[in-house]
């Protein structure tokens, strides 16, 4: 990271100054000190990699908030994957609110009000990306805002170190290492709604048909790439017949069948959006994720997203671009 700048050897009456310039960086914003701060001091580095803006900040107790007044004044459609380092914070966002204490994660939509109150100093990573750099994952992260994502399993386990890793030491790579960098952490934090999206909160107990569900489903995403998957072998691998996989899914809202190509196309989405600039044909994404036919692909696709797979490719964030104006 770079651009450090921080309060400690200014002047007390130059420091409004200052947290005018945090709160430009952080979007429209309200910087307010914690009860019984007198001394509010901070250090902020801010950098990039790719897609993503990173910010480090270490500072005494705070509230971070956008209020409904400053909703329409953000001109971009950027979620932010915050890191927890030090401290214990408190967010609200969507109707919920959450406790996150040192070492978990959170989610923020910056399109939307949202508090975050640092209760004790604290220091803090906070990751910037577009949310189309997720794909169709964008459209559950609603699901996911507002909460308290432990690290230490699944998911969560694998995206925490990896993105403060990231945000602390991007800088030392070349610019190609990082948009790559970047585009892990996007691939990892879209599994990461994926799977949140799923654990609603109050969720009742998994039943055994639920965890079988969720076994097909992983079953499904890790041979997304053979392009002989099908609802026959995937009731075959689980010693089920093929009419009680179909019972199975009538809860899902969904068919094997279905769910077998949208998950193609999400996975294809995904590498358009972020590695289309990279050299690679469509068709060979189509082909990497399964599917034979060109035409049939195309046809698929758009009947998933409601655009072609061309069209998809040419909107993704090139690297290292700022934030797209709001129409």
């Amino acid at each position: 990271m770079h651009d450090e700048a921080g309060t400690a050897s200014m002047p007390r009456t130059d420091r409004g100054g200052h947290w005018e310039r945090v709160r430009r960086q952080l979007d429209p914003v309200e910087v307010t000190p914690g009860p019984g701060t007198t001394d509010f001091r901070a250090t902020v580095t801010t950098g990039d990699a790719g897609c993503l803006r990173l910010l480090s900040m270490r500072a005494a107790p705070l509230r971070l908030s956008r209020t409904a007044r400053l909703v329409p004044a953000a001109q971009d459609d950027r979620l932010v994957l915050l890191l927890q380092e030090e401290g214990t914070a408190a967010v609200r966002q969507d109707g919920r609110t959450a406790v996150v204490g040192a070492g978990q994660l959170a989610l923020l939509d910056l399109r939307r009000p949202f508090s975050l109150d640092q209760h004790t100093p604290f220091h803090l990573y906070a990751l910037r990306l577009p949310e189309r750099a997720l794909g169709p994952s964008a459209a559950r992260a609603r699901h996911v805002t507002g909460r308290a994502i432990p690290a230490t399993e699944g998911v969560a386990a694998l995206l925490r170190p990896f993105a403060a890793n990231v945000a602390s030491g991007a800088a030392a790579f070349a610019g190609h290492v990082r948009d790559r960098l970047a585009g892990s952490v996007a691939d990892l934090l879209a599994t990461l709604v994926d799977e949140q999206a799923r654990r609603p909160d109050g969720a009742a107990p998994v039943t055994g048909r639920a965890r079988t569900v969720d076994d097909i489903r992983a079953h499904i995403d890790a041979h997304l790439r053979d392009p002989k998957l099908s609802p026959a072998l995937v009731a075959r691998a689980h010693g089920i017949s093929p009419r009680y996989l179909h019972v199975l899914f009538e809860g899902e809202d969904t068919t094997v069948h279905r769910l077998i190509q949208r998950r193609r196309i999400e996975e294809c989405a995904r590498e358009l959006q972020r590695r289309g600039h990279e050299g690679r044909t469509i068709s060979a994404v189509a082909r990497g994720w399964g599917f034979r036919n060109a035409a049939h692909f195309s046809r698929v696709f758009k009947s998933v997203l409601g655009c072609s797979p061309s069209q998809w490719r040419d909107s993704a964030p090139q690297p290292g671009a700022g934030p797209r104006p709001t129409r």
